[in-house]
């Protein structure tokens, strides 16, 4: 037995009388002044008819296990950009460089599922050499911004004491910072090499490409003793995707649709917050 969970914006009558009919819910209930829970589905897909109906309107939906909230979670993962936060940060310091076009290409084919991963890093980050470091910190303060609903969600999370991380094929200075003033538990991320203040266009260590997400994942799961029904993970392009399969539940967050396909959920409309609609606390 599932309920489903229409959200994003208001639910016209007609879709209302549309499930009712078609889905036969054990009940129909306002949740909050933008959503609907549908209680007692039993289907494991939703038809066409209410798809297109959904569509149309441009609402986000979720089929949900009943009784699932979110205190029945116990970590939740996020890639960072474009997920956690509205930029792909090396598009951003690229722009410094006057080679954001250049760079966003590789990004987004990258995030498409078009391109290796680290083989795309590497050669992002080597379009960076001789930038000066201090571009860094004025991404930080003048780019960057947390997605709409990251705040509250987060604060649902931790005062609910649901352990938080940021899995991010990005980079540290970036993670570390949000790390510290967002209250995560964990964080990892690639390093940028800098030498005499300027980036050398190389990466120090281990790239966190998307195996290395979905393994240190598996890892904190380990060290928590968790479930895999216990943890969520929330991201947006090809390279979560196997962040996303290790968890029980995966949000797909304005993803691409290859990422959309494979993900419990799709939030395409709302904010973050979205997910406290689905699962409320």
């Amino acid at each position: 037995m599932q309920d489903l969970v229409v959200y994003g914006g208001p639910v016209p009558t007609y879709l209302i009388e549309s499930i009712q009919s078609t889905l036969q819910p054990e009940a129909i209930k306002p949740q909050g002044m933008q959503a609907i829970r549908c209680s007692g589905i039993r289907v494991t897909s939703l038809p066409d008819n209410i798809l297109q109906a959904l569509r149309n309107e441009q609402l986000d939906w979720g089929l949900v296990p009943a009784a699932k909230q979110l205190a029945s979670f116990k970590l939740v993962v996020f890639d960072m950009d474009s997920t956690l936060i509205n930029i792909e940060c090396i598009d951003e310091l690229a722009d410094f460089a006057g080679r954001k076009t250049e760079v966003s290409e590789i990004t987004e084919a990258a995030m498409r599922g078009e391109l290796d991963y680290r083989e795309s890093l590497q050669k992002r980050v080597a379009i960076l050499e001789g930038l000066n470091a201090r571009v860094l910190a004025r991404v930080f303060s003048e780019r960057l911004l947390l997605n709409p609903g990251a705040r509250e969600l987060l604060e649902a999370l931790q005062n609910a004491n649901i352990h938080t991380a940021l899995l991010s094929g990005g980079f540290t200075y970036f993670t570390e910072r949000l790390r510290i003033e967002l209250g995560l538990d964990f964080a990892t991320s690639n390093e940028l090499e800098i030498v005499s203040g300027k980036l050398t266009g190389k990466v120090v260590g281990k790239i966190i490409d998307a195996q290395a997400k979905a393994d240190t994942l598996t890892a904190l799961m380990a060290e928590f003793g968790l479930r895999q029904d216990q943890v969520m993970a929330v991201g947006d392009g090809a390279n979560d995707l196997l962040m996303m399969a290790a968890a029980g539940t995966s949000v797909a967050y304005h993803a691409k649709p290859a990422t959309q396909a494979k993900a419990t959920h799709a939030i395409n409309h709302g904010g973050l917050d979205s997910i406290l609609t689905l699962y409320p606390a």
